[in-house]
């Protein structure tokens, strides 16, 4: 690999004149500079073209969308409780109620056409009660010759019975409408009035005085809103509902914290490099065992502070249970298990973490020369912040997208206060209608945040390793080759030539990506779906597959990042890039392989001491008053929690490059320039000399192995 090498890296700051090979503007000369000219454009222009894709699929979202259709249930007219443009005015009023305890009760046979959806729903601004020595009523939003507001129908609790002509109170004891008996006992569950079939004898007298028919009360009636409220889609929006409601969580967590906790760290491993190992070892092991007490403590199996989804004071003699709980409990199993898994690994990486800190002196020493490196992933950071507010505001959009229907049901009869009559024809209630091509669209929407990300963190990566290789080569002539700016040089250098190579390497990442997810996704739908057990050859082989692309996801993220460097240094396109950074890797693994793993692993337990006191503090802002009750209850943390832990990764990732990158730069550039000088660096560093070509570095590795 030495000899072709050499044209493109080596041979320029050495052999000839300098001032020949390119130009002298204090960024290494012909070494930066050599042979440069636009790559893979094509991919940058799909990139753009992506992106205007993108920003037509978010308008569609923001036109069509209505993020409380998330929360809140639909009326007999087609609002969204809560939604102050409905018909009429409901900004206060955001809980559904079922007024036709009949109708609910039929729509829970598995042979009725007859749906819940279809039954009379109202929205409220709490449960109703039944009365214990006569009846309350709920009556129809007021219309027609019914002269009252919606505030006045508020004040008297939702009941005018005393306003009805004799033909509406015929209706009425027809369970018609347009008022209804409350004769079961309601609790508010995530916005919905769980009845509880355990009818009020004094309410259930008077409606039989009155020759009301006959209301059933069975166990149906509760178990059919249960289930409703605890449907899939049901709970997937609400999970998608509460980051819109925690956005302060996620600002704070998910931004503002990770941004200090990641620039505390970058000064600390300047200053205090031997402890910071030891100091990251140590707090990770910390902080995700206080993060797995807390999914204990939310699952309810450590003290009395699990999750629950009434909202308000609720029956004391009735419990419920919803998928989010169970999903909690899930995700405590698997966190402990996590748990045990990184203990071990720490304590078993424990002897090599003073190689880990013989690199990261390298990576100290250069981020000391090249000081505004520590400053630059503010810049990636802003604009990532930005792009996530954009993707979070629009997703909430895209997932609420759906077009509202009327249902086609029968045996549906109510009171029309504007006819003053029973009409059968249009009583059948609504429904949130998606088509495939939203579905379409949300995936689409996800790919975006993906491939956006890798991007962002690709370009930021490249920057950093155009300036450490700035450092590195440009130490045989001291500081006139080392760039008085060389943040901004490699900037410059990346937005003119290596924007489309860097588009083409985050595509590929997030192809691979994608690819595994509908896979894994695809696995475990046929795993519920197929009732047959797996035979054993089909456990091996579903094991295997899952392994291997994870394997190769990772192997792809690992080659990447060294051709971001060779992007970087030769301005070569991503493949021819990638393959000279493999064949470095490849000539050298034995030399350079057990340091850069261990220096890798060590700023990977960072990144994760930086999400997991994310995580931590995400729970603590949480379990407050205002996310547990009340207008801005959020069904579980889950959701919120492992956003917080996944932008407090993406941010420290960005910040933690700086570390990375430089040593990964300085490895590469070391075992070009051994190269090209039969097997010894001329412009290596004394430190990096001492970490990598001693004796007693080379017997402590193989006393460690």
């Amino acid at each position: 690999m030495g000899g072709p090498l050499g044209a493109i890296i080596g041979r320029y700051p050495t052999m000839g004149r300098p001032e020949q090979e390119g130009p002298q503007d204090g960024t290494g000369g012909g070494i930066m500079h050599h042979n440069r000219k636009c790559r893979d454009l094509v991919f940058l222009f799909i990139f753009i073209a992506f992106w205007v894709a993108m920003i037509v699929n978010s308008s569609f979202a923001f036109n069509q969308g209505n993020p409380l259709r998330l929360t809140y249930g639909l009326d007999y007219k087609g609002n969204v409780c809560g939604d102050r443009h409905g018909d009429p005015d409901l900004r206060e009023l955001e809980v559904k109620y079922w007024m036709n305890p009949n109708q609910v009760y039929q729509s829970g046979f598995k042979d009725t056409r007859f749906r819940l959806g279809d039954a009379r729903g109202v929205c409220l601004m709490e449960c109703p009660t039944a009365s214990e020595d006569s009846l309350n009523w709920v009556c129809d939003y007021p219309e027609g010759d019914i002269k009252l507001t919606i505030d006045e129908w508020i004040d008297r609790n939702y009941d005018y019975y005393e306003f009805l002509t004799p033909d509406m109170r015929n209706s009425t004891l027809r369970l018609q409408g347009p008022c209804y008996p409350v004769i079961f006992p309601s609790i508010n569950v995530l916005w919905s009035c769980q009845i509880i079939a355990r009818a009020s004898n004094a309410s259930m007298r008077h409606w039989q005085q009155m020759g009301g028919v006959n209301i059933d009360e069975n166990i149906i009636i509760d178990k059919t809103i249960h289930r409703a409220i605890n449907s899939p889609s049901a709970v997937l929006k609400r999970y998608v509902a509460d980051i819109g409601k925690t956005w302060p969580v996620l600002i704070v967590c998910g931004a503002i914290l990770p941004l200090f906790l990641s620039v505390i760290w970058l000064l600390m491993i300047q200053h205090f490099v031997a402890g910071m190992t030891w100091i990251t070892v140590s707090v990770f092991n910390i902080l995700i065992i206080g993060v797995t007490m807390f999914f204990y403590t939310k699952a309810g199996w450590i003290g009395n502070d699990a999750i629950s989804s009434i909202i308000g004071v609720g029956d004391p003699y009735y419990s419920t249970t919803g998928r989010e709980l169970n999903h909690l409990r899930v995700a405590t199993v698997l966190m402990t298990i996590v748990m045990v898994v990184c203990i071990l690994s720490t304590i078993a990486i424990v002897r090599r973490i003073l190689m880990a800190t013989s690199v990261l002196k390298v990576a100290a020493k250069v981020i000391g020369e090249v000081q505004a490196l520590i400053v630059f992933p503010v810049i990636p950071y802003i604009i990532l912040v930005i792009f996530y507010m954009f993707w979070i505001s629009a997703a909430l959009h895209l997932f609420s997208s759906g077009q509202i229907l009327q249902n086609d049901c029968q045996d549906c009869c109510a009171y029309d206060l504007k006819i003053n009559r029973v009409n059968c024809d249009s009583c059948c209630g609504y429904r949130i209608h998606y088509t495939p091509h939203i579905a379409v669209a949300i995936i689409f929407h996800l790919f975006g945040c993906y491939w956006v990300t890798q991007f962002i963190v690709a370009c930021s990566s490249t920057v950093i390793a155009g300036s450490v290789a700035s450092y590195y080569w440009g130490r045989g002539e001291i500081s006139q080759e080392i760039p008085f700016l060389p943040v901004f040089s490699s900037m410059k250098r990346l937005m003119r030539y290596s924007l489309g190579s860097v588009a083409l390497g985050s595509l590929v990442v997030s192809i691979v990506e994608s690819v595994r997810s509908m896979l894994e996704s695809i696995r475990r739908r046929l795993k519920y779906t197929d009732s047959a057990p797996l035979s054993r050859i089909g456990k091996v082989t579903s094991y295997s597959s899952k392994c291997c692309l994870g394997g190769i996801e990772w192997t792809i993220k690992s080659v990447n990042r060294n051709t971001y460097i060779m992007i970087a240094i030769t301005g070569k396109s991503f493949c021819k890039a990638s393959v000279i950074a493999t064949g470095l890797i490849m000539n050298n693994i034995l030399r350079i392989g057990k340091v850069n793993v261990i220096g890798d692993v060590i700023l990977f337990l960072g990144k994760l001491c930086v999400s997991l006191f994310s995580a931590v503090f995400a729970f603590l802002m949480l379990d407050t008053h205002k996310y547990s009750s009340a207008h801005n209850k959020i069904s579980s943390p889950l959701f919120p929690v492992l956003v917080c832990w996944g932008l407090g990764y993406v941010v420290s990732t960005l910040f933690f490059a700086v570390v990375e990158m430089a040593i990964d730069t300085i490895i590469l550039s070391f075992c070009q320039d051994a190269e090209e000088h039969q097997g010894t660096a001329q412009y290596a560093p004394p430190l990096l000399m001492e970490t990598l070509d001693s004796q007693e570095e080379t017997q402590r590795l193989t006393q460690g192995s």
